[in-house]
């Protein structure tokens, strides 16, 4: 299994709306690509002082499926415009994990 990591950081004021933007239209149009080997995509968010930090993970089978989604040039990070223009920066790169051990712990 293979986790794509990903930042990108916006402001305070753009930090919901972004979020929205990554909700309803980045994270559906991946799923939409129907590919193989997808597992599912998490957000993480971390506020600061003066900006919002969004992290994403998401979990493939295999680097092969990656490619499959992003191309020969896979490290490259998926930022739709409409993403784009409510962060203020952005990893131009995702870097790629492979999982060794993941423990999912059920109810007591």
């Amino acid at each position: 299994m293979i986790k794509r990591l990903w930042h990108g950081w916006t402001t305070k004021e753009n930090a919901d709306r972004y979020f929205e933007v990554l909700s309803t239209q980045v994270i559906p149009s991946i799923e939409a690509k129907n590919i193989k080997g997808y597992r599912n995509f998490e957000v993480l968010r971390k506020e600061y002082d003066d900006e919002v930090e969004f992290f994403t993970q998401i979990t493939f089978d295999s680097l092969q499926n990656v490619i499959e989604f992003q191309g020969d040039d896979y490290t490259r990070a998926y930022v739709p415009e409409a993403a784009q223009a409510l962060l203020k920066r952005w990893d131009e790169y995702c870097e790629h994990y492979d999982v060794l051990d993941q423990s999912i712990k059920g109810p007591s």
